[in-house]
């Protein structure tokens, strides 16, 4: 075999991008054949749950507001119950990750269809992956049910997502794209995407934090989260989404600040080992033809991205403790997987300790 031959394994999946989209989701229900919804949300977006579920009048039969960080299992178990019990035939996730995983592992238990009408940028609508989180262990794994079947995208509604959370939220979309540049699995088609979502959320980013209503730039954002998603959803992910994984899951940190915190120094762990790959991340990223040929540039980039717009950069900003630093590097020991560059344990304790006082890579 050639070295650019490659498999792709196409997913087919509905997608509405447009500017008020939300008001073509009663038709959307309704070509899916399903006449009893349910709607998912967290605590905090019961009231866009519940206009949600207006729009839908009769096919809406419950609203269900419980959605938390990292999907518990109890939080699970719950929902999946009730979706039995109300003889639901569809669910509609509005909101972030943790609404759209809740959604997934309802579908994993029942295979039940999934509506996405995602407010952040996390990306989890346009991947077969979902992740459960039970006795302080998250476990992940990819499963074509739980990828939702039609996925709406309104900038409309991440216009009232705060600053702080539409930075986080779409530097954690980028890392997705990010590690897809060097995973053992990628592809020419992949790459292109990966390419165009970092380009899409590095141009989005700076504007948004200076204007949140900056619609334009809240479009830009969204594309990328779902060119960003789409590539999560092919391809293997490496060192980076496995530290995400254990800190978020095991020490119940944020999921897109950890992200945040957590690329820069992951791709420079990886730089010398994939240098083809941080070119392309930073020339996506904005930097020049000259600068991008330093193999620390794209981490170099990252890490100010989120600096200069307000994000953290210091685990020990966002509820870790470094005690438990030690656990998370033999926590991310203890499987192997592929990347770039050999998992070493000093390595991996200098990557963490760099993360946790928030340095800036080289």
């Amino acid at each position: 075999m050639s070295d650019r031959d490659f498999v792709f394994n196409g997913v087919a999946q509905r997608v509405r991008f447009a500017a008020g989209s939300i008001d073509a989701l009663k038709a959307e229900v309704q070509q899916l054949g399903a006449r009893r919804a349910m709607v998912l949300c967290t605590p905090e977006q019961s009231a866009l749950a519940e206009d949600v579920a207006t729009r839908l009048g009769e096919l809406a039969v419950s609203v269900y507001d419980k959605a938390v960080m990292h999907v518990p299992m109890e939080t699970a178990r719950a929902a999946q119950e009730l979706a039995r019990r109300l003889g639901v035939d569809c669910a509609v996730a509005v909101g972030g990750g943790s609404t759209i995983g809740l959604g997934k592992a309802i579908a994993l238990d029942s295979g039940l269809p999934i509506i996405a009408i995602p407010t952040t940028y996390a990306g989890s609508e346009m991947t077969p992956i979902f992740g459960l989180t039970e006795g302080g262990v998250k476990r992940t794994g990819k499963d074509v049910r739980v990828l939702p079947k039609t996925v709406i995208y309104d900038p409309l509604l991440t216009l009232s997502l705060p600053v702080g959370m539409s930075v986080t939220s779409a530097i954690n979309a980028l890392a997705h794209a990010a590690e897809s540049l060097y995973a053992a699995d990628g592809n020419p088609v992949m790459d292109l995407m990966a390419e165009e979502g970092i380009r899409s959320i590095a141009r989005a980013v700076p504007l948004i934090a200076k204007d949140a209503a900056n619609l334009s730039a809240r479009e830009d954002a969204l594309k990328g989260a779902w060119l960003c998603g789409a590539v999560l959803g092919n391809v293997g992910m490496a060192l980076h989404h496995k530290l995400c994984h254990t800190l978020g899951g095991t020490f119940n940190l944020p999921h897109a600040p950890v992200h945040t915190v957590v690329l820069a120094h992951a791709l420079a762990y990886n730089s010398a080992a994939a240098p083809e790959a941080m070119r392309r991340i930073a020339l996506a990223m904005g930097v020049g033809e000259v600068e991008a040929k330093n193999p620390l540039a794209a981490a170099q980039a990252v890490f100010d991205l989120a600096a200069h717009n307000g994000a953290p950069t210091a685990l020990k900003d966002i509820g870790m403790q470094r005690a438990d630093l030690a656990r998370a590097r033999d926590l991310a020991l203890q499987s192997q997987y592929p990347n770039p560059r050999p998992l070493e344990a000093n390595a991996i304790d200098a990557l963490l300790d760099n993360a946790f006082e928030g340095r800036k890579p080289g």
